[in-house]
């Protein structure tokens, strides 16, 4: 069996670097707040030193992130939920130490605590983001990976092992299979152009763990495994230090629409319906407002310069007015910098021959009617930020599916339609994952996925790692 103390050791050094973090942020806040020679500075009604107040304060913030299960080792590493409890803890300490000084007139020092309470939040984001940039190059040189058992049967293993190959940040490697029959020992699997051995058949998934070294067993086939070996499964990998996961057969939903409850002595796995409407509707709009104005003050100065360039280069417009489908199928005119010579739509019939798209999409990586200045500002998405004024006027969202053309929604299903119950976007899961590297059923599955399960946190995530995507250029033509 291959040991699992690296999680253990990881799950230390993140607890070690939190609370190193907090001391810092509230180190920080006391000294700005009361001076360098402050421990003995009386804070509050109860005149407690300032130093009592800071230790006290640490210890409860420690508490409370731990409280939030930020190292469940079920969250760390992947995924926006670690990030989404450690912003909850933080603000759920602060909240309760604010109505305890309501409450009891403590009359503990607010630029204290307004100081402590975002460099804190700040730092341990800062902190996780980077202990998790370090796992993801370990796990690109084939350390501290989850070895994968797959339990069975072909079709629903495959698609699961599809998956986790094509993701290989998330740091499972799969070791093997187990089938419901098995006639050959050295037959394999070809997934990916990889060829995955089968160990087995269900009754031979303890052997298998063994003799594969696997932490991790995913059964995808609980149907065709049946309850009672299901549940002997479970007993008899207790002492093995693997964990069993099972797949529920339902994709691209995310944790918090799941919630699994007992009826009458069996798992039941409950499925809440996409939030679209009311408050995450609401906070959705005041941060695309507030963000795509903030955003325009910010970078007008390269707005003009780009304007400038684009006018100089060629003839025709600055911006190139395109029409896209939004919210409910309702068309809009969407904003660009013009990046292609005048009259380009009117050229795209003869090039269709030459198209490198999929599925209804037209994309070219040499297309001739690109300018200069086009083919810089489309390397860094440059032209794509007039788009911040459709999202101040309502039409888009900083984050969203991807703009359809109208041509384009008239040839969806009514499985593909659903990308438009929300907003379009600037940016999106497609956008960093591969931009126009992607194939059409990825882009579309991405952008599913969005529509099922968006939230602020999963925004925020995009929008960093867009960022990023933009300064490599990943997938931009």
């Amino acid at each position: 069996m291959r040991s699992r103390s690296w999680m253990h050791s990881y799950l230390v050094c993140l607890a070690w670097s939190d609370a190193i973090v907090v001391a810092i942020a509230i180190a920080v806040a006391q000294v700005v707040r009361f001076g360098t020679d402050s421990a003995t500075t009386p804070n509050g009604a109860i005149q407690a030193p300032a130093a009592l107040v800071s230790v006290a304060l640490g210890f409860a913030w420690v508490l409370t992130l731990r409280a939030f299960h930020t190292l469940d080792r079920r969250v760390v590493g992947s995924g926006s939920q670690e990030y989404s409890r450690i912003v909850t803890a933080c603000l759920s300490v602060f909240g309760v130490l604010a109505m305890l000084d309501l409450l009891f007139r403590l009359n503990i020092a607010r630029g204290f605590l307004a100081l402590a309470l975002p460099i804190g939040t700040a730092g341990l984001l800062l902190s996780r983001w980077l202990w998790r940039r370090r796992l993801s190059k370990q796990r690109a040189q084939s350390r501290n990976l989850e070895h994968v058992l797959v339990v069975g049967e072909p079709g629903s293993a495959v698609t699961l092992m599809e998956r986790l190959m094509d993701n290989p940040s998330l740091g499972y490697r799969v070791v093997g299979i187990c089938l419901p029959t098995h006639t050959s020992r050295r037959e394999t699997v070809a997934v990916r152009g990889q060829n995955v051995p089968v160990l087995g058949t269900f009754d031979d998934v303890c052997q298998s763990v063994a003799d594969a070294g696997a932490t991790t067993v995913a059964i995808t086939s609980a149907e065709a495994l049946g309850h009672h070996a299901m549940q002997s499964l479970s007993w008899d990998l207790e002492g093995l230090e693997v964990d069993m996961v099972v797949s529920p057969g339902v994709v691209d939903i995310a944790g918090p629409r799941m919630m699994l409850r007992p009826v009458a002595g069996l798992p039941m796995l409950h499925i809440d319906k996409p939030r679209y409407e009311g408050a995450n509707r609401f906070r959705k709009a005041l941060v695309d407002r507030v963000g795509s104005a903030v955003l325009i003050l910010m970078i007008s100065p390269l707005l003009a310069v780009v304007a400038a360039a684009i006018k100089l280069d060629s003839p025709g417009p600055v911006f190139y007015r395109a029409t896209r489908v939004g919210l409910n199928n309702e068309p809009f005119q969407m904003w660009k910098f013009r990046s292609m010579v005048q009259d380009a739509d009117s050229l795209k019939a003869n090039l269709r021959a030459l198209n490198e798209g999929s599925g209804v999409l037209f994309k070219m990586r040499d297309d001739p009617r690109v300018t200069k200045v086009g083919a810089f500002i489309r390397r860094y998405s440059i032209d794509e930020l007039p788009q911040l004024f459709n999202v101040l006027e309502g039409t888009m969202s900083l984050v969203g599916p991807r703009p359809p053309l109208p041509d384009e929604v008239e040839r969806y299903d009514g499985r593909v339609a659903r990308r438009m119950l929300v907003k379009p976007g600037m940016t999106g899961l497609w956008q960093v994952s591969g931009r126009s590297d992607l194939s059409w059923e990825e882009s579309v599955r991405l952008d599913l996925s969005y529509v099922e399960n968006w939230s602020i946190m999963q925004d925020a995530l995009i929008m960093w790692k867009t960022a990023r995507a933009v300064v490599g250029k990943d997938g931009a033509y």
